[in-house]
């Protein structure tokens, strides 16, 4: 029956003290409290992603737009620990130092507060520190949008 879901699709960016950064794909996103104020994110244990998201406990929510949709391929199926995913990827900074995508219907910025295992993935239960805007007429990227276009299977 989850198949049957449609999940708006997001990057999930990060950075470290020290200037690491990375961004991954996430469809797993969900709020949990009225409001707002706690997202929850599921990330995938192998990404080099959730490695920074642990040291730093900071994150945007990067909710994508459908005509983001080569980010799917550059962002999601390539590892941040071989390659540099911001080069030619229009990005800012926010106050904290960490990456947010401009193109982006918007993001919502995170502090981790805890976490806990789920099988192949990690749940972050994370406050909502700030909600950005950038792009209000794009269309959200979906996995059903996705799907029709042959850029994922299920």
């Amino acid at each position: 029956m989850l198949k049957y879901k449609n999940y708006d699709v997001h990057a999930i960016s990060t950075a470290t003290a020290d200037g690491r950064q990375n961004t991954n794909i996430a469809t797993w996103v969900m709020q949990t409290a009225m409001g707002g104020k706690m997202l929850c994110v599921a990330l995938y244990k192998i990404d080099y992603t959730i490695e920074l998201v642990r040291e730093s406990g900071v994150l945007n929510v990067n909710l994508l737009a459908q005509k983001q949709t080569g980010l799917i391929a550059k962002l999601g199926r390539k590892s941040g620990r071989d390659t540099d995913k911001f080069k030619r990827l229009p990005h800012a900074l926010d106050e904290r130092g960490c990456p947010y995508l401009t193109e982006a219907v918007g993001y919502v910025q995170c502090r981790v507060l805890h976490s806990t295992d789920s099988g192949d993935h990690e749940l972050f239960v994370c406050e909502v520190l700030k909600q950005h805007v950038l792009n209000p007429e794009e269309a959200v990227m979906t996995h059903h949008f996705l799907r029709e276009k042959g850029l994922v299977r299920g």
